[in-house]
């Protein structure tokens, strides 16, 4: 459910610091040896940085499918590509199998997406301008 807040670039703040934080700790670890904690610290960060773009925008999103919707919503606010909202959708259900049903993530997915991974955590981030 969306819900309009008042913008508040307090939290966008401190969204974005944590999202750094976790991509610092990525660019230290062997990725390719945890893929499924990879998969999982790239859509925390990316779920923050999108969470920020909300803040600022004075969007709060809750309940069940909070987290689809906020891909939906950042995807259709900043015109972004629909091919980048499937893959964030999937990387969001992967995140979902791996947390609840103890899914893992075949180290080929990191390899293959790494590269475009990093270049949506740009773009988001550059969507930010704080």
């Amino acid at each position: 459910m969306i819900i309009k807040i008042k913008p508040d670039k307090q939290k966008a703040i401190s969204l974005l610091k944590i999202a750094e934080i976790t991509l610092k700790r990525l660019k230290e670890t062997d990725t390719n040896k945890y893929p499924s904690n990879t998969l999982i610290d790239y859509y925390d960060a990316l779920h923050k940085i999108m969470g920020s773009l909300a803040y600022i925008e004075g969007i709060k999103l809750k309940g069940d499918g909070a987290h689809q919707e906020l891909i939906d919503y950042i995807c259709k606010e900043y015109k972004i590509d629909n091919s980048i909202r499937l893959f964030l959708q999937e990387m969001r259900d992967y995140r979902n199998r791996i947390s609840y049903e103890g899914f893992m993530v075949n180290e080929n997915y990191i390899k293959l997406n790494h590269k475009k991974i990093e270049e949506i955590i740009n773009r988001l981030l550059w969507l930010v301008k704080l």
